[in-house]
């Protein structure tokens, strides 16, 4: 379990990124679910003790770990948004070269430690081949074979599926599922249909904050019975005086709108359908949009 106690970080210049964040990470897969610019990327760098925060503390298994980065390594996987190759080098060659600065060993000498890796991520037939000829997929998952190398305990990976074709989405998929079973991982994404196929909690975070804690199945319950989807309007007006419009779908070409609408009667054309993580998500970022804008009490 990890436990994060009011975490700042404010940036040179002002720039406030966490707005004393709480959060306890407990095992197995644990999503992150935010917009660009929430404050996730920060977040992912303090844990992986690449930043220090400005306040705040960070407990794991009971123990403070705030700016000791060194007793967080040994036991981390990180594999963060943006991570480099050399473009000439063949992917053994690179993932070598990343665990002898990791400080990773194997019991049969480091050559059959890649080879292992590179089997498990399914990247042995081009192993020999250079990183610049790998696709964006195969990249990843070179990357996700340095940050499982040594066995750790919290694999971080920061927004992992980003620009992937769905076949490879769906390796990752397997691929973070089979190492969550074995460790804490944290998955830091924009996407909600990874945390819905992954997590079993997330997280969501907005503006350096949490705003909401829970579980895919308890997120859509909350909202069952009260999402329609109807043809798009071309007065938003003609929506608006019945309920919440969450998002703008398209159905085979067809341009529609879903609508949370919790009494009375709905809008003419709309029908009843099952909520999905994403009108969950987008409600509890809109509900937090319209509070954070609110104005204070006992001003006009």
């Amino acid at each position: 379990m990890i436990e994060l106690a009011h975490l700042v970080k404010i940036y040179p210049g002002g720039v406030t990124a966490l707005k004393g964040l709480d959060l306890g990470i407990p095992g197995g897969m644990f999503g992150l679910l935010g917009p660009n610019g929430a404050g996730k990327t920060t977040l992912m760098r303090i844990l992986a003790g690449v930043l220090e925060p400005t306040a705040g503390r960070i407990v794991w298994e009971g123990r403070d770990v705030t700016g000791r980065p060194e007793l967080v390594w040994p036991r981390l996987g990180y594999l963060p948004q943006s991570f480099g190759f050399y473009p000439n080098s063949t992917g053994a060659q690179m993932l070598q070269h990343l665990l002898r600065l990791k400080g990773v060993t194997g019991p049969r000498g480091l050559g059959q430690l890649c080879s292992e890796l590179l089997d498990r991520v399914n990247l042995s037939s081009v192993a020999h081949r250079p990183v610049k000829g790998y696709s964006g997929g195969m990249r990843q998952r070179l990357g996700i074979a340095q940050a499982i190398a040594g066995n750790p305990e919290l694999v971080i990976v920061d927004e992992p599926t980003a620009g992937l074709d769905p076949e490879e989405r769906v390796r990752f998929h397997q691929l973070l599922a089979e190492i969550a079973e074995r460790c804490t991982v944290l998955l830091s994404t924009h996407i909600v249909e990874d945390v819905a196929l992954l997590c079993r909690r997330f997280a969501v975070i907005r503006g350096g904050r949490v705003v909401a804690t829970t579980t895919p199945a308890e997120a859509r319950a909350a909202i069952h019975g009260t999402i329609f989807e109807g043809p798009a309007c071309s007065d938003p007006r003609e929506v608006a005086g019945h309920g919440r419009t969450i998002r703008a779908v398209f159905v085979e070409g067809e341009r529609r709108v879903r609508i949370r609408f919790e009494d009375g009667v709905p809008p003419p054309g709309f029908r009843p359908c099952e909520p999905t993580l994403e009108d969950a998500y987008l409600l509890t970022i809109q509900s937090d949009e319209r509070e954070s804008n609110a104005p204070a009490e006992g001003t006009a």
